[in-house]
């Protein structure tokens, strides 16, 4: 494990300084006045909201959180949930095995660790679906301990300050190493904070606010008059383009056949209508001739949904019937309530191909 410096970096102060003054009102979040009254970052909200962020925007995450935390208040809450309904509150949100994990993780401390969360880093990453970053983080934010966190908005920040040539993700040992010789001993939650906010508001990808940046008499990308050209990033390959269909049967009383995929892989868990066997290795029938029961199925477009290694084609097949048809396969919704359903994104494009005003109908009850 790496050893952290005990004095504060210079270089902190003037990012903490501007850190009391512009941080971001977060629902996750104990700002600096809240800290002064003695007030402490809640572990589970710490978790809770940074394994929601991975990959994700923070007003994208913003309701999710206030959702779960309304309907869950506690880790014990969350552990004792039904898994089926964690899913179903986190359809939209997408990376589905975070979903899996985050229950996972719940179920860990509530039977394991008597409802406290590991105040380490070795001890919060040995629970299920907690990584380097995030054990970092909470340990950091909700323990005060001196570790060394490192999210995209950090990356940037850390490759302009000192003009870090290597390209990502290569570059990443040595962006850790920097970042943990600046993290002081006295508010290293709030450091790395700081460098969150820097990198959301000021340290942008593009465009950066340089003048209002409390590094820039620091800064080497400004010095060289080129903070845009950091971080490096390796050449991206192009994604390999799947294909497959989605069936979408509506009964006259305006049900809807959906069943569940299996837990493990791509969207392991989530609700699906019926599809073809795509994964992300290899392609899926295109056609009617593999729709779950013989009818008169109507082709009704296709969509396309972009997941993180692939990108996927999918040909939407509706039909229309008088009832219910039975199968074990399945089951049949209203479409009233399907925005109570665990359904990903791609499978509310697929719906929404084939039924307008599918979702509309749901929320309008």
């Amino acid at each position: 494990m790496m050893t952290l410096k005990t004095t504060t970096a210079p270089l902190a102060k003037p990012l903490l300084d501007w850190y009391d003054r512009h941080h971001r009102d977060l629902p996750w979040r104990v700002s600096p006045p809240m800290a002064k009254r003695g007030i402490k970052a809640d572990p589970y909200h710490v978790w809770l909201s940074e394994v929601m962020l991975q990959q994700t925007t923070v007003p994208a995450v913003k309701a999710y959180f206030l959702k779960f935390l309304a309907r869950w208040p506690t880790v014990g809450d969350l552990a004792a949930a039904p898994s089926e309904d964690v899913m179903a509150a986190w359809a939209g949100l997408g990376y589905y095995a975070r979903a899996r994990n985050l229950k996972k993780c719940a179920e860990a401390v509530a039977n394991d660790h008597s409802g406290v969360f590991p105040d380490t880093e070795d001890g919060l990453r040995a629970l299920p679906g907690i990584g380097d970053y995030t054990a970092a983080a909470v340990a950091a934010i909700a323990f005060n301990r001196q570790a060394a966190v490192m999210d995209g908005n950090i990356e940037r920040v850390i490759s302009r300050l000192y003009a870090i040539s290597t390209p990502l993700p290569a570059a990443k040992p040595l962006m850790k190493q920097k970042v943990a010789l600046l993290t002081p001993s006295d508010r290293p939650g709030d450091f790395a904070q700081a460098m969150m906010d820097l990198g959301a508001t000021i340290c942008t990808p593009k465009r950066p606010a340089c003048a209002l940046c409390p590094f820039n008499g620091s800064c080497e990308a400004l010095a060289l008059h080129d903070p845009e050209h950091f971080p490096v990033k390796a050449a991206k390959k192009a994604k390999p383009v799947r294909v497959g269909a989605a069936f979408v049967a509506v009964t006259s009383d305006g049900e809807v056949l959906l069943r569940r995929r299996i837990e493990s892989g791509l969207l392991g868990g989530m609700t699906e209508v019926p599809t073809t066997g795509w994964t992300a290795r290899i392609d899926g029938e295109t056609s009617a001739d593999a729709a779950p029961f013989a009818a008169d199925w109507q082709p009704s477009g296709t969509v396309t949904h972009v997941f993180t290694h692939f990108e996927l084609r999918l040909s939407i097949w509706r039909v229309a019937i008088p009832g219910r048809i039975n199968g074990d396969d399945g089951w049949w919704e209203p479409v009233t309530n399907l925005d109570a359903q665990a359904l990903p994104t791609v499978m509310k494009k697929a719906i929404t191909a084939a039924i307008p005003r599918a979702f509309q109908q749901s929320k309008d009850g």
